[in-house]
C-alpha cells in the first residue's frame, strides 16, 4: 500500500507535537521519492537529504517541489544533467531547530573550592540549560547516525557531563570562594554559558542560557547563620577574628551539649555550673574584653575551672614584611636580639593601623632601661 499511495501522491513533512524531539527520519517505501514531490519544511525545522551516507541538499522552512533546479547537490550526486526520472532514493531527516528549555543538569559529585575563610569547601551545583541545534550538519554526523528518532533523552547525559565540566573549570577560573560564590551565581551563569558553549559547538549545539544554583554544605550554612544571629562582623563573610569566634562557638555549643546528655555522666550541679561558666566565656568572645563572671556552686568551681584568658599578641614590620603574631613575652627576645627597635611598627586586633612600638603602651616596657644593680652608683652626666 505504501508503494502504491507512492505513486500518486508524495508530500514530505513533519508534524511535531513534542518539544523534546530533535531530528526525525522521513519514512519511505525503500527511501524512494517521486519526481515533483512536495517538501514541506515549518517554522523551527531544517530538512536535510542524504545520499549513500553524504550529505546533500539542506531546505530552510518553506514549500518546496522536488526538481533538478532546487536540488543542485543531489543532481550532482546522482548525476543528473536533463531532469531525472521518478523515483529516486533519498534519506530525508527533519531536525528540530527550536531551542529545548527542559534540560536539567546537576554536579554528581562535589566540587572542593579553595575558600578563605573555611579553606577547603565542597559545593554542588544545580539548574537548567537551554539547548538547540545550531549546525544541523554537525549535529547529523556526530549524534544522529543511523538513528531514526533522536530525542532529548539520548544527549541529556552528554549535555550533563559537559555542562559539570564546564562548571568545575568555570569555579577554578574565577578564583572566588565558595561565599562569594553563591552570593554572585547569578551573573557566573552567563560565564557558565560560555565555558559550556565552548564544548558542545563540536556537536552542532549551542547553549542559549544556563540557570545555576550554588548549595554550600550545612555547617558552612549553619555557620553563616549563626555568626549573622550572633553579631559576628562580617566582611566577605568571616576574617580571622571571626572565624576564631566562631570555633569557640562551635565548642561551646559541644559542651552545652554533652552537659545535657544524660548518659554523658555529668550531674545537676555540673550542668549548672558549666552553664555559668559558659555564659561568661561567650559575652568575652563576642564582647572582646572580659565579662563579670558570676559566682558558681563550690562544686563547679572545683571541678571545671574556667579557661585562662588568651594573651595578646602582635604583628611587626620585619624587613618590610609583616611577622607574626607573637606574644609580649616573645617579643622581648626580639628585642634582645636587635630586630625590634622602638621605631619599629607593630599592629594587633582593635588598632586602626602599624604604629612605633615605643607608642604602644603594653609595649613600652620592652625599651625601658634596667635600674641599676645594688651597690653601685649610677653614672656620672656628661662634663658639658
Amino acid at each position: 500500500m505504501d508503494m502504491i499511495r507512492g505513486e500518486f501522491v508524495d508530500i514530505i513533512e513533519w508534524l511535531d507535537d513534542s518539544r523534546t524531539t530533535l531530528a526525525w527520519r522521513f519514512p519511505r517505501y525503500e527511501n524512494e521519492i517521486k519526481n515533483g514531490a512536495e517538501l514541506i519544511v515549518r517554522e523551527g525545522q531544517q530538512a536535510v537529504f542524504v545520499y549513500r551516507g553524504q550529505l546533500a541538499d539542506k531546505y530552510g522552512p518553506g514549500h518546496y517541489t522536488l526538481t533538478t533546479e532546487n536540488m543542485p547537490i543531489m543532481s550532482t550526486l546522482q548525476g543528473w544533467r536533463h531532469g531525472f526520472d521518478s523515483p529516486f532514493r533519498s534519506e530525508v531527516y527533519f531536525v528540530n531547530t527550536r531551542p529545548v528549555t527542559d534540560m536539567r543538569w546537576g554536579t554528581p559529585q562535589p566540587v572542593t573550592v579553595r575558600d578563605p575563610d573555611f579553606r577547603m569547601v565542597q559545593i554542588r551545583a544545580n539548574g537548567t540549560a537551554v539547548v538547540k541545534v545550531v549546525d544541523t550538519e554537525k549535529f547529523l554526523k556526530q549524534v544522529i547516525g543511523t538513528d531514526s528518532v533522536v530525542d532529548m533523552d539520548e544527549i541529556t547525559e552528554l549535555l550533563r557531563s559537559n555542562v559539570t565540566t564546564a562548571f568545575s573549570d568555570m569555579v577554578l577560573a574565577s578564583g572566588l570562594g565558595a561565599i562569594d560564590l553563591q552570593g554572585r551565581q547569578v551573573e557566573l551563569s552567563g560565564r557558565l554559558r560560555e565555558f559550556v558553549a565552548q564544548r558542545v559547538t563540536g556537536y552542532g549545539l549551542d547553549i542559549d542560557a544556563v540557570t545555576m544554583t550554588i548549595s554550600l554544605p550545612e555547617e558552612i550554612q549553619q555557620a553563616m547563620t549563626r555568626g549573622v544571629a550572633r553579631g559576628v562582623e562580617a566582611g566577605g563573610f568571616m576574617n580571622n577574628v571571626d572565624l576564631n569566634r566562631y570555633q569557640q562557638m562551635q565548642a561551646a555549643d559541644a559542651m552545652v551539649v554533652a552537659a545535657g546528655n544524660p548518659g554523658g555522666g555529668m550531674g545537676a550541679a555540673m550542668q549548672a555550673g558549666m552553664g555559668v561558666v559558659l555564659g561568661g566565656q561567650m559575652a568575652n568572645a563576642m564582647q572582646g574584653g572580659l565579662a563579670p563572671q558570676q559566682s558558681a556552686p563550690a562544686a563547679t568551681q572545683s571541678s571545671a575551672p574556667p579557661p585562662l584568658p588568651s594573651q595578646q599578641s602582635f604583628h611587626f614590620d620585619n624587613g618590610g614584611q609583616p611577622a607574626g603574631p607573637y606574644t609580649i613575652e616573645q617579643l622581648r627576645q626580639f628585642v634582645a636580639g636587635g630586630q625590634l627597635s622602638r621605631e619599629t611598627n607593630v599592629w594587633t586586633e582593635g588598632m586602626p593601623g602599624w604604629a612605633a612600638a615605643s607608642t604602644v603602651a603594653v609595649l613600652q616596657t620592652l625599651f625601658a632601661a634596667p635600674p641599676p644593680l645594688p651597690g653601685i652608683p649610677p653614672p656620672l652626666p656628661p662634663t658639658p
